[in-house]
């Protein structure tokens, strides 16, 4: 992949921006993944004989585009892993929804348990007490509401506090305003065709083996493989 994004690189971390349809890692559709295009750019930069480690300690869905860091070291990708668990590590996405949400300049809580169904990969939410419930916290802000191809939109920013799966967009699901291009949570409303409108653009973390807070931020940009939907967008891109 000659148009790696790389934020940041030293000896134990590396930082990127995953273009989205790609997985981080390889799946059962065998197609490139980021994990390998990582490490075949380490293999040449470095002339680097056999394996390269590269330590995942994060992901992204397939569809989803952002920045993500991967661990160089052990070492590194232990820390990390910790620091993920103590939930020392801030994620901030954009999300264009469904519907007109009040543009009131405040966060708002969603507080939900979602439960996991692995046989069709899909979560969903319900009660406390259901088996293998799992607390999901995020806090939502709208950010700009406009139309696209005659529907209703809001472009919102996402504060993500645990990371379960598919969380962000059950929730919105949940309250009413389904991601764009969802088919999983929206089919009643999306298209079969559609990208599916989420992209992390933020990630912050204490760097682990320096007395250092690293901040890295993206903007949403045509070329990562972003749906149109996104550059009617008025919001300081």
């Amino acid at each position: 992949m000659d148009n790696l994004k790389i934020l940041y690189e030293d000896n134990h971390i590396i930082v990127v921006v995953k273009p989205v349809r790609i997985p981080v890692q390889e799946d059962k559709s065998h197609d490139l993944d980021l994990l390998s295009i990582i490490k075949e750019y380490l293999k040449e930069k470095y002339d680097k004989k056999g394996n390269v480690y590269l330590g995942l300690v994060h992901r992204l869905d397939r569809m989803v585009g952002g920045v993500m860091v991967f661990a160089k070291t052990s070492k590194a990708a232990s820390r990390l892993s910790d620091y993920i668990r103590r939930k020392e590590v801030q994620k901030k996405y954009y999300a264009i929804v469904n519907g007109s949400i009040e543009v009131d300049g405040k966060f708002h809580t969603l507080r939900d348990y979602l439960v996991k169904n692995e046989r069709i990969n899909m979560s969903r939410v319900c009660d406390s007490n259901t088996k293998n419930a799992k607390e999901a916290i995020l806090e939502y802000q709208a950010l700009e509401n406009f139309s696209y191809q005659g529907k209703a939109y809001t472009l919102v920013n996402i504060l993500l506090h645990t990371g379960r799966h598919h969380q962000i967009r059950v929730q919105m699901a949940n309250m009413g305003h389904p991601l764009y291009g969802d088919i999983k949570y929206g089919q009643k409303i999306n298209k079969v065709g559609q990208n599916l409108a989420l992209f992390s653009y933020y990630l912050s973390f204490y760097h682990p083996t320096k007395d250092e807070y690293l901040e890295f931020q993206e903007v949403p940009k045509e070329e990562l493989g972003l749906d149109p939907i996104w550059s009617v967008i008025k919001y300081g891109f």
